[in-house]
């Protein structure tokens, strides 16, 4: 995120996780003069949910924009977590993410997707 705007959040895993980090995304690109992408909350439900999902006890979302696209990160701070992975990714691209990303790391799973900030 060198070079980027950008924001962190963690939260506790629980079933509002999703909606909060909507909303805290949707403030914050709100806040940089961006509009909000009309897939934003759909992907940002999704991106957290699966990371919720594997059972840890908070997970945390960060955001960075750079030439208009947001990049929306959720990681399950998890160790070990299962599968999906395969379906996250088919599931971000139906959402209308440009891009997107999932991974296995130390930390967790990792989520990723990008989206267009246009008007």
């Amino acid at each position: 995120m060198a070079n980027r705007r950008g924001a962190t959040w963690s939260l506790e895993a629980q079933p509002w996780a999703g909606p909060k980090a909507a909303a805290n995304v949707a403030k914050r690109l709100a806040k940089w003069g961006l509009p909000r992408p009309a897939e934003l909350d759909d992907v940002v439900l999704f991106l957290v949910s699966t990371v919720v999902a594997d059972g840890g006890r908070h997970i945390s979302v960060h955001l960075a924009e750079q030439d208009h696209q947001a990049l929306v990160l959720a990681l399950s701070h998890q160790a070990e977590p299962g599968g999906l992975q395969d379906a996250v990714l088919a599931r971000l691209h139906e959402l209308g993410s440009v891009s997107c990303g999932t991974e296995i790391t130390p930390e967790g799973r990792q989520n990723w997707a990008v989206l267009h900030c246009d008007a």
